[in-house]
């Protein structure tokens, strides 16, 4: 399969603090992947690093064929119409409705008149199982579960190859959680979309994940399917999927 992403030997320091210290990884054309680590391991630093928001110490990020940290701004440009991103609290703009929410992406990278752009984020709003008339709604008027689909719909308006979340289950009751982990399983599959998340979510990982990579100590601990990387003897990890066993026993 195609490599659409490839982090190699990235260091970040923030002072004397040392965050990442060699961490490397790549991603796969269609795998939904998941980051996880401790708190204070550097998840959301270094997705920042990977779409461009955050220069790190050294190391390079490949996204998409284009060096990130090389690249002039309209090559990167160009790379971040091929990207969607979803901000752990979805990032909506709470002046626009949800429509013009949506509409952002294609108003900021298109040409398209309302007359068209309209239908497009009706589609949009379809794709994410929301009826039409939620877009006359303002983001404050929706529950945390449909404000997360909507900021799913807008990192999708561009049709992109790879689509990056943090922590997108984060504030979701149980159900609500499953429902947009099987939402985003689903447009994985349905579109080829390629997934990257960073997560916490136990049910995530082992619901809808093709492959976990693990940070701890500064650097990638793990790499592999979600029941390899359960079988390793750190410390961190055992301790990690360990808090999921109450959970199944209580469920048979």
């Amino acid at each position: 399969m195609e490599t659409v992403l490839e982090v190699r030997d990235i260091v970040t320091r923030f002072g004397d603090d040392v965050i990442h210290d060699g961490v490397s990884f790549t991603v796969k054309r269609g795998e939904v992947v998941a980051l996880i680590g401790g708190s204070g391991t550097g998840k959301s630093v270094l997705l920042k690093e990977m779409i461009g928001l955050l220069r790190p110490t050294s190391g390079s990020v490949h996204l998409l064929g284009t060096d990130v940290w090389q690249a002039d701004e309209e090559r990167m440009n160009g790379v971040r119409r091929r990207f969607g991103m979803l901000f752990q609290d979805g990032a909506l703009f709470s002046s626009l409705s949800v429509a013009e929410n949506i509409a952002v992406p294609f108003r900021e990278n298109t040409d398209l008149p309302d007359a068209l752009i309209a239908p497009l984020v009706g589609f949009k709003l379809s794709l994410v199982g929301l009826a039409p008339d939620t877009g006359h709604k303002a983001p404050a008027e929706l529950s945390g579960g449909m404000r997360k689909r909507v900021a799913l719909a807008r990192a999708l308006a561009l049709e992109p190859e790879i689509l990056f979340l943090d922590e997108p289950t984060s504030g979701l009751d149980p159900i609500g959680a499953r429902a947009f982990d099987s939402l985003v399983r689903a447009l994985s599959d349905s579109l080829g979309l390629t997934v990257f998340m960073v997560t916490h979510d136990l049910d995530t990982l082992l619901s809808i994940i093709d492959r976990t990579i693990a940070l701890s100590e500064h650097k990638v601990i793990a790499d592999g399917p979600v029941a390899e990387v359960m079988k390793s003897d750190h410390p961190w990890i055992k301790e990690y999927f360990s808090a999921r066993a109450p959970h199944e026993k209580g469920n048979r």
